[in-house]
């Protein structure tokens, strides 16, 4: 019966309908007035459009086990590992580094607008740190191992990059004086947004929403930062607001002449939970073992995938500038 009430309670919590159960049962909608209560019926938004994105890819035929079956183990694996630590690291880095703010700030709409772009850049941080040092990478390369894009690649991620995310991004805030209510108010508006622009094409086709690409970051931009060609690597970090991807040269538009193939460039197989996870952790050892000296050792630790003490690199700076010395194409 135990184990029944288990899977109940983690369906419930998956669909994030918790909430709505609770207030249908009481008959008490008065939290709606409520900030909690107002997120806790936004919540099932991401996994009903999941639900929504799968039925439509079975109606046109489209549907595959396999784009889903990868990114399902690792959130019911990181379910019971990874929300407890990163959980934790949000409330050390609040409790440890709040008393050496720059500045006090409040629970208003102007602080929030503020609380915001220092978020995106505590974000545009630790993404950027994801794709340019390589024991990072290994943190972050499950999140773009699969080779589809559907709504349940956001929930494919590798079980220690939150509480590291969670790290960067809250200390930043944190230190900024962003204040900590505040905070979560802006995690949450950013987790609903970035789950959103997972969006497969069965649900949404063209991803650039109109009006709207030219002025926050669409689920377009972010099928390109999904993207292993050589053009799009290593772009678009930011996540709703693109002020720091133009303002250090990171951002790029979709182009219909180039389509996205999306992927890591290693060879591997994406239908393995173990490959997914832990194959970058694989190659990095492979490289480190075989590497001489000390300094070359340590080097492929923090140098960028790719990087070789040869100095035969295939880095994703090197890749682009031989696409574009072979076709001509701008990067921008």
């Amino acid at each position: 019966m135990q184990f029944f009430e288990m899977i109940y309670r983690e369906v419930i919590g998956f669909l994030g309908i918790s909430q709505i159960i609770e207030m249908a049962n009481t008959g008490d909608y008065s939290r709606l007035l409520t900030l909690r209560g107002v997120m806790g019926v936004i919540s099932p938004l991401i996994p009903a459009l999941l639900i929504i994105e799968i039925i439509r890819s079975v109606a046109y035929k489209k549907f595959k086990v396999e784009d889903y079956k990868v990114p399902f183990l690792i959130y019911i694996f990181n379910r019971f590992v990874s929300r407890f630590i990163s959980i934790a690291a949000v409330a050390f880095c609040i409790g440890l580094l709040e008393k050496y703010a720059i500045l006090k700030t409040s629970f208003t709409w102007y602080w929030l607008i503020y609380g915001y772009i220092v978020w995106e850049f505590s974000h545009f941080v630790y993404h950027f740190l994801a794709h340019k040092v390589r024991i990072l990478w290994c943190l972050h390369s499950t999140h773009h191992a699969p080779q589809t894009m559907n709504l349940s690649v956001t929930y494919t991620h590798f079980f220690l990059e939150a509480p590291y995310a969670d790290v960067i991004r809250t200390s930043i805030c944190i230190l900024a004086g962003v204040n900590p209510p505040l905070l979560f108010l802006i995690m949450f508006i950013d987790g609903t947004w970035g789950a959103f622009i997972h969006v497969g094409e069965s649900l949404m086709k063209d991803g650039r929403m109109g009006f709207l690409n030219k002025i926050i970051l669409t689920p377009s931009h972010h099928r390109v930062h999904h993207a292993r060609n050589p053009l799009y690597m290593d772009t678009n970090y930011c996540n709703l607001l693109n002020i720091w991807d133009k303002l250090f040269g990171t951002f790029i538009n979709e182009r219909k002449d180039v389509p996205i193939e999306y992927g890591i460039t290693r060879p591997m197989n994406a239908n393995s939970f173990i490959d997914v996870n832990f194959g970058e952790f694989g190659a990095l050892w492979k490289d480190i073992r075989h590497a001489p000296g000390i300094k070359n050792k340590l080097l492929y630790l923090v140098m960028p995938p790719g990087w070789s003490h040869t100095g035969d690199h295939k880095t994703a700076k090197v890749a682009k500038q031989e696409y574009a010395q072979m076709s001509g194409l701008s990067n921008r």
